[in-house]
Formats: C-alpha cells, sequence, structure tokens
C-alpha cells in the first residue's frame, strides 16, 4: 500500500492569524518546485483574504529551512533555477505587500533560502540553538529570494557582506546582536511567545501596520520629498478608514481601542 502524498506546506487558521508550515521535515524543508509552487498559491490566497490580520511562517521538523533542494540545481542548474525562482519571487512579492505583519518562527536552522525568506518578515523570533548561514556563497552561487535587499536593511550593508561573502554559520546571541533577529528564546517558550506577539498583532489597526511596514521598507532609498509623498498618501488611506477615528475616540475617552482591522 502506498503512503498519501505529503502536502509540502500547510496552512492553519486560529481566526485572523494564519500560519504557514513548510512542511518537508524528512529534507529540513528544503523548497522544491512543488513547495515552491504551493507557496505562491498560499500567498495568492491569503493576499485576498481581507480577514488576515497576522501570518506567522514556521518550518516542520528540526529545523526552520536548510534551503533550496539541491537536487533541484544538480543535473541542470539554469532550469532547477527557473523553476524554482520564478514562483518564489512571486510569493515574496506579495508578502511584502500584504497589510498583515509577518513573523517568523525559526528554530534548528535556517539556511540559504530559508534565511532568504526568515528575512522577509517583520519579526524574527528564534529557539536558542538555532544556526543561521546565508551559505549561497559555499555552493558557488550569489543570493536569491529577496536576500540582498533584506540584509542590507536589518544589519547594515558592512555587516550584510560580511554575512553574504564568508559563508559562516551564526548563532543565536551573534545573530541577535547583529540585528538579524529580535529575540531568542528557550525553545519551550517559542510557540507561547509567537502566539502572543500574533495576537497582539491581529488586534491592531491592520491597514495601519501595513501601511507602516511598507513605509518602512521604502524609506530606505526613497528621498525626502518622496517618503513624504508616501506618507502622506499612506495617512489619508488610514484616515478614510474606520480605524482611526476609532481609535482617536477611544484615547479621547482613555478606554483601550478594538480596532476592525480597516
Amino acid at each position: 500500500m502506498s503512503k498519501p502524498e505529503q502536502l509540502p506546506l500547510l496552512l492553519e487558521r486560529d481566526g485572523a492569524i494564519a500560519t504557514l508550515t513548510f512542511h518537508r521535515p524528512e529534507a529540513l524543508n528544503a523548497i522544491n518546485v512543488p513547495m515552491a509552487q504551493a507557496f505562491l498559491q498560499t500567498m495568492q490566497q491569503l493576499a485576498a483574504d481581507a480577514t488576515l490580520r497576522c501570518l506567522v511562517l514556521r518550518g516542520a521538523g528540526r529545523g526552520f529551512m536548510a534551503g533550496g533542494d539541491l537536487a533541484t540545481l544538480a543535473d541542470n542548474p539554469a532550469q532547477g533555477a527557473a523553476d524554482l525562482l520564478g514562483p518564489l519571487n512571486q510569493a515574496v512579492e506579495l508578502l511584502a505587500q500584504i497589510n498583515a505583519p509577518v513573523i517568523a518562527q525559526v528554530h534548528g536552522v535556517a539556511a540559504g533560502a530559508g534565511l532568504s525568506l526568515m528575512l522577509q518578515a517583520d519579526f524574527i523570533y528564534a529557539a536558542e540553538g538555532t544556526r543561521f548561514n546565508l551559505a549561497y556563497i559555499n555552493i558557488g552561487t550569489s543570493c536569491d529570494v529577496g536576500a540582498s535587499w533584506a540584509l542590507p536593511r536589518r544589519v547594515g550593508l558592512t555587516r550584510a557582506l560580511e554575512i553574504a561573502m564568508l559563508g559562516e554559520t551564526l548563532d543565536c546571541p551573534t545573530a541577535e546582536r547583529l540585528g538579524l533577529i529580535n529575540r531568542t528564546l528557550p525553545p519551550a517558550e517559542l510557540d507561547t511567545a509567537v502566539q502572543g506577539l500574533a495576537q497582539r498583532l491581529a488586534a491592531g489597526p491592520t491597514q495601519a501596520l501595513g501601511q507602516m511596514r511598507r513605509l518602512m521598507r521604502s524609506g530606505m532609498y526613497n528621498d525626502l520629498p518622496t517618503q513624504l509623498a508616501a506618507e502622506t498618501q499612506a495617512f489619508m488611506a488610514c484616515a478614510h478608514g474606520p480605524d482611526l477615528r476609532h481609535g482617536i475616540a477611544a484615547f479621547q475617552a482613555k478606554q483601550k481601542p478594538s480596532f476592525q482591522g480597516r
């Protein structure tokens, strides 16, 4: 009797919070073409979901993600890379566009494309003992999946070049000191901490959070007049929604706001 086919990616919902689990535990969740395609399809689904208010990314089994599946690249690297990067890049673009804040819940290992994907999150919480390595240079290639965009924004250009070009493994204390991750937690506390953060963010003004996450990224390369215009456009979008009115009223009444996410 044949085994049932294993889904490469799992999506769970808890109200407004979605948890996306990369699910190839036997391969440390290395991304192959089916997983890349499933990631794109899932992001298309989430990007169209107005009820989504927080997204958690995590990996099944022993680690977050070991990177791209080298078996996909071994025989024909150019074709394998094209098959992987097409859907992955589209998925990452959608990840950047959604209003819902994104949390990466990381354990074990985040390497190669796994580190690249981790870096696309707004918050990165890691279990003690996690190891980080951009790794691309160690197999003779440059980076992908947005690492060259996200890494300098997190750690600065000097540190980004060092991490990318030396291909060395970083432990949690080093990663936290460099700003690569937000927090390190004991493994037994990671789930609770991430869920607490997800609930806090999901209760927030989702449209405002979405505008904020995009403004903080665009501000890294826009000149001041361009960024001021972008801020004005974002603020006006919030001003036309109910959450700002409610937030002001709650503040004036000295009450805790109950945002609708719009």
